[in-house]
């Protein structure tokens, strides 16, 4: 579900960007008499150009484009077109990777986006609706090589396309009673082209060679309702219910939720929620074989309770707690300490080759989330978050661990200074706790020259703290029918040395470590018209 703004139905307006980190455009104004009107932008980021500049480093090169259209066929009936489109590439040579002590070097491209139209009716005073078409497509293409041997690791160069059709509907029976349902369908082409060579897992096991060349097809199709009951005005209350079916593994599944919602008075509001959620296992982890089709798909129970308060007219305080309980998750008995859909974290964003899955896997979040909110009324805005949370997994060993993302903390705060509509200064500081990891096992690593996990230490061990200041000054100047600001930023401006990973260095045989993104300096301008 992507929603963008309306472009400006009075007039063109454009913006220009441009700065040492990238280039960006965003233009709007009216179409068909004003009846309408169009919205689009357009990125490209310059890091790779930076980093080929200074001569050390590697950086990826992106760039995105966004548009939306909007017309009125009349007061009644609304057709808005949105498109999406992200280019996304990375690529490391040989000699970069000796240089910096990486095991691999590689290559990637991907492309993705969305393109869809839809239908926005109002029946009456008493009801709308909402009727989208769209499709999705992904492609990738990703080559790994080890960087000692050139030995070929990995290889990708998949498409997968989605189509779907989705229809939602809202009528007011009356004061109190409303409904809400619907039905949505997708249909799924996805073109596999890919092959892991063989290689020597986490724990030091050999893996056996795996490829994939073939189109694999299936179906989702989903229905859902809600009844919204609100007897007063104060008190609010909705039950719904969802049901889905996947073609691919023939599976379906019902998911009741509830929320209700409580005005203790008209500063002070109470909220609550519960359901029962379930998400289909991706396409790519049970095609690697037949009998992954029998998987049980996962699913979670969430509870949350959350306060929201207004300590002013500008400033807002939510408090939330939540539990999520996870059930049914994929284990592979080989790697017994793991949990299989956390390895998109280390596994270089894929899914390796498993020789087998089992469906007993658990897993649960906790946590409580502050957020103080201001607006700016006079010289003065900010936001600040604090998340308190706790996330582990059951492995196939029946042992709980912590989860690869359980950071424990994220404290974070942002906001700015504006004494006049010339100046303005803005920050942004994030501190949060190191995620855990397992050490690497010395001397087995040492023996074979590649990366053994110590099974003792699954994920017993944490990062340093990360933290990092970013800021910016902003000096605008004002024209009679433009604007153009200058403005300069620093990211990570004390140069905290953030420690990206611990790994083995296949070219020195030892560990060592690589780091995040020291300071940065970007100096931009930006035009409006």
């Amino acid at each position: 579900d992507i929603s963008f703004r309306e472009g400006n139905r009075s007039e063109f307006y454009g913006q220009l960007d441009l700065n040492f980190a990238g280039f960006g455009f965003v233009g709007e104004g009216p179409l068909f008499r004003k009846k309408g009107s169009w919205l689009f932008s357009a990125r490209r980021s310059f890091l790779d150009l930076l980093v080929n500049a200074i001569g050390s480093g590697v950086a990826p090169r992106y760039s995105d484009y966004q548009g939306k259209i909007v017309y009125d066929i009349n007061p009644d009936n609304k057709i808005v077109v949105l498109g999406v489109l992200g280019i996304d590439q990375i690529s490391i040579n040989k000699q970069e990777s000796i240089e910096d002590g990486r095991f691999v070097y590689n290559d990637h491209h991907f492309k993705g986006g969305t393109f869809g139209i839809n239908w926005e009716s109002v029946w009456n005073k008493y009801g709308y609706s909402n009727t989208s078409i769209s499709y999705n497509g992904q492609k990738y293409q990703s080559d790994i090589y080890e960087t000692k041997s050139d030995y070929h690791l990995l290889s990708n160069n998949s498409f997968e396309h989605q189509y779907n059709i989705r229809n939602i509907n809202h009528f007011r029976l009356n004061r109190s009673n409303s409904i809400e349902f619907g039905a949505e369908a997708k249909y799924l082409v996805t073109d596999y082209n890919y092959f892991y060579g063989e290689y020597t897992n986490v724990i030091g096991d050999t893996v056996a060679r795996m490829s994939k060349d073939d189109v694999v097809h299936g179906s989702k199709s989903g229905i859902f309702a809600n009844y919204i009951f609100q007897p007063f005005n104060k008190f609010k209350t909705n039950i719904g219910v969802r049901g889905d079916y996947f073609s691919y593994n023939k599976q379906f599944h019902l998911s009741p939720r509830f929320s209700c919602s409580y005005m203790i008075n008209k500063e002070t509001s109470l909220n609550a929620s519960t359901g029962l959620f379930y998400q289909y296992l991706p396409l790519l982890l049970l095609y690697q074989k037949e009998e992954f089709k029998d998987l049980k798909t996962p699913y979670a129970y969430h509870y949350v309770f959350g306060l929201s308060h207004l300590l002013t007219e500008n400033t807002k305080l939510d408090v939330e707690i939540y539990r999520k309980d996870y059930f049914n998750f994929p284990l592979d008995p080989v790697e017994a300490e793991l949990f299989v859909v956390d390895e998109l974290i280390y596994r270089y964003g894929f899914f390796f080759n498993h020789e087998s899955l089992v469906d007993h896997g658990k897993a649960y979040t906790q946590g409580l989330e502050i957020t103080l909110q201001k607006k700016l009324i006079k010289e003065i805005y900010g936001l600040v978050s604090c998340t308190l949370f706790k996330t582990k997994y059951k492995g196939y060993d029946n042992i709980w661990r912590d989860r690869v993302f359980d950071n424990r903390f994220i404290f974070s705060v942002e906001g700015g200074y504006k004494p006049n509509n010339k100046w303005e200064f803005s920050f942004r500081w994030i501190y949060a706790g190191g995620v855990p990891y397992t050490p690497l096992d010395q001397e087995a690593s040492k023996s074979i020259n590649r990366a053994v996990f110590d099974k003792n230490k699954i994920n017993k061990v944490r990062y340093p703290d990360y933290h990092s200041l970013n800021v910016r000054f902003d000096r605008r100047f004002h024209f009679s029918h433009s604007n153009l600001i200058i403005y300069f930023s620093v990211w990570n401006a004390y140069n905290r040395k953030n420690i990206s990973s611990y790994y083995w260095n296949e070219i020195e045989n030892r560990i060592d470590k690589s780091y995040q993104w020291s300071s940065l300096p970007i100096f931009g301008i930006e035009y409006e018209f």
